[in-house]
């Protein structure tokens, strides 16, 4: 009998070895220009125009960091609301429900958390601050 093992390392010599060879080859075949405006940045064909380096508000990355691990909590509580029913006739109810409360009521801990610091709360605006409306 052959060890199946045998065929997952050679897959794996295969995934490594064909982009390895594919990098190797463009590296050698591609012809070498050196010019300035190869290393410009880059902006959509644009001139490029002031700094690269802008500041964005950590507001934006604490909003995707909120929404990635609450999207994560989507996709870990929908297969267990599927199994529920078949769960809880098997195991019964504290055991089916029990691991689900603690994992609802760390994300809740979270939550609090990041409300507290302020992580949720958006930069009020300037037209907000005076009351005006947007009429």
């Amino acid at each position: 009998m052959s060890n199946p093992w045998i065929a997952i390392g050679a897959l794996a010599v295969v995934g490594v070895a064909i982009p390895l060879t594919m990098i190797a080859v463009s590296a050698l075949l591609r012809p070498s220009v050196p010019e300035q405006g190869k290393r410009a940045v880059y902006e959509s064909g644009e001139v490029p125009t002031g700094n690269t380096r802008i500041r964005f508000n950590i507001q934006y990355y604490m909003v995707a960091l909120l929404f990635v691990i609450f999207d994560i909590e989507t996709v870990l509580i929908f297969p267990w609301t599927v199994i529920y029913r078949d769960a809880v006739s098997q195991f019964g109810l504290a055991s089916a429900l029990l691991p689900m409360l603690v994992f609802i009521g760390v994300l809740v801990v979270g939550l609090a958390w990041a409300w507290r610091n302020g992580a949720v709360r958006w930069v009020a605006s300037p037209r907000g601050e005076t009351g005006q409306s947007a009429d």
